[in-house]
């Protein structure tokens, strides 16, 4: 038998472990994110609820009170809780009578998801433009597309998809009044722009169908979700009905059209629930957050923010802004990177539609705006969450970019 080992390890075991502490590595700063999810208690009430009353599904109580609380919020007649923004676009885009082959106008200035379902219908996206009061759709460029295919004796786009980025309205009225002299469907994406106003209202609710996203990023969340809106009675009952893979009221499976397996669940609908009644304490929070970085980071050379247009109220779900590199000193990239080796999640506008190489093909309007914002803008950390301190380790990261003769 081997005699035990007495007085701990060995000579050489100890000094391996005192190597190895030494060379542990500092443990990195905690981590700042773009904007994470600001839950409450009335959530898991919600969803304890939904537990004990095993409605768990696709249908329940919590589904028909969210649609319900959420339409008398944004002032919508109708609201149809589904389980993505993107779900929610590709319904509005069918149900608004884009068919194969249409052109549908979009915002090049916008995420993918803006644009894929267009390509879900078998339409075909043209993409338009920006304008600098808001960085949203520039209703001259719409106008100039229309009056184009009318020139050309072509039929003028079926439907126009406006972005509401960033948290801010785009210009409503001046895209509803080209939309209505030229015939052309108003359907607004708002899945940025939840707690924003246009003239008092909320946008989103102006068109023929508007979608709003409750993905874990935006500004209330239930995970993942999305909400289509109208006016229109028959078309959130058929959408309700295409969003259960269109089965017919009958009592076995019937189906005499297709459709799709869209709907929210019971469970993240009681978050919904509860992130709806915080709603204006997370806009306000998210204000007060950019209002500290303009006074923090304003007075740095080549910093411009993102407007606030005169129409109505930003959310700034993200305060963006723009930084001149002449002026600067650095590019938007060396300040995303230098945040990224603080740990601090940081993030470009986005990439405009008409660069990206699975749409380089399709027709854009205009596009100097948008190329430019992308090259030159930055989103920086704003959850509703976020604290001073943490807000301060950003500012400290984006002064010290600046050029020492700046």
């Amino acid at each position: 038998m081997r005699a035990p080992i007495v007085g701990g390890p060995p000579a050489q075991l100890r000094a391996a472990s005192r190597i190895d502490l030494r060379m542990t590595p500092t443990p990195a700063r905690p981590r700042i994110y773009l904007s994470p999810p600001h839950l409450g208690s009335d959530e898991r009430l919600f969803v304890q609820e939904a537990f004990d009353t095993n409605w768990v599904s696709s249908v329940g109580p919590h589904v028909d009170a969210f649609e319900a609380e959420f339409a008398r919020t944004v002032g919508s007649s109708h609201a149809v809780a589904l389980s993505s923004g993107t779900a929610a676009l590709h319904l509005a885009v069918q149900l608004c009578g884009v068919r194969p082959g249409d052109e549908v106008m979009v915002s090049t200035l916008t995420f993918c998801a803006s644009v894929n379902p267009i390509l879900y219908a078998g339409a075909v996206p043209v993409f338009v433009d920006s304008e600098r009061t808001s960085w949203n759709l520039d209703p001259s460029l719409v106008e100039d597309v229309c009056r184009e295919r009318t020139r050309a004796g072509r039929p003028v786009p079926r439907a126009l998809v406006a972005v509401h980025l960033y948290g801010q309205s785009a210009d409503i009225g001046g895209l509803m009044d080209v939309c209505e002299r030229y015939g052309v469907v108003f359907i607004e994406d708002a899945a940025e722009a939840l707690g924003a106003t246009y003239r008092d209202r909320t946008p989103g609710t102006f068109g023929k169908a508007g979608v709003f996203s409750f993905n874990g990023n935006k500004i209330i969340t239930t995970s993942g979700g999305g909400m289509l809106v109208t006016e229109d009675g028959a078309l959130a009952s058929h959408a309700r009905k295409l969003a259960t893979q269109a089965r017919e009221p009958v009592p076995h499976y019937e189906h005499t059209e297709i459709g799709y397996n869209y709907r929210l669940s019971n469970i993240l609908a009681g978050v919904g629930r509860g992130q709806l009644r915080v709603l204006e304490d997370r806009v306000r929070a998210r204000r007060r957050i950019f209002e500290r970085y303009r006074e923090r980071l304003g007075d740095l050379p080549g910093v411009t923010f993102m407007p606030e247009a005169p129409w109505g109220r930003h959310t700034r779900w993200l305060t963006c802004l723009l930084i001149d590199p002449a002026a600067f000193g650095a590019d938007r990239e060396a300040v995303r990177l230098a945040l990224a080796e603080e740990n601090i999640e940081a993030r470009p506008l986005w990439k405009p539609m008409h660069m990206q190489p699975v749409y380089g093909h399709l027709d854009v309007a205009g596009g100097a705006v948008s190329e430019s914002l992308f090259a030159q803008g930055l989103c920086l950390p704003s959850g509703s969450s976020l604290s001073k301190a943490e807000q301060d380790r950003v500012c400290e990261v984006v002064r010290r970019c600046v050029a020492p003769s700046r």
